[in-house]
């Protein structure tokens, strides 16, 4: 069986890679932000979304999903649509964790109930 809590973060990170990558064009046309540090930050944050995604096989990798939620808040500083967009992510980061967890804890108590 497949760990959920590692799908839903997962999924949750293929989501906001979409929306880090698309506050690059916002940076550069809205913002006035140079086009170099608008892909730094923009593509940047949208690959890292992926490859943290990938690294969720490792406990640590869930501490990197949690930071990169605070970047896409701290991203509300100069597009100040992150900070709604970043705050919703988050909750859906934590609803994901958590919710992940206690269907590995159910999944847990019902293979040890199950045994003679």
């Amino acid at each position: 069986m497949r760990d959920p809590r590692r799908t839903m973060c997962a999924a949750v990170l293929g989501l906001e890679c979409v929306v880090l990558a698309l506050v690059t064009p916002v940076l550069t046309v809205v913002e006035d932000v140079s086009k170099r540090n608008a892909v730094l930050v923009g593509i940047g944050s949208a690959v890292a979304a992926v490859v943290i995604a990938g690294l969720l096989r490792f406990e640590w990798a869930y501490w990197l999903g949690t930071a990169l939620q605070l970047v896409a808040i701290g991203m509300g500083f100069v597009v100040s649509a992150m900070f709604v967009l970043g705050l919703g992510f988050g909750a859906l980061w934590t609803t994901a964790y958590w919710l992940g967890r206690k269907i590995e804890r159910e999944r847990a108590d019902v293979s040890i109930g199950s045994r003679p």
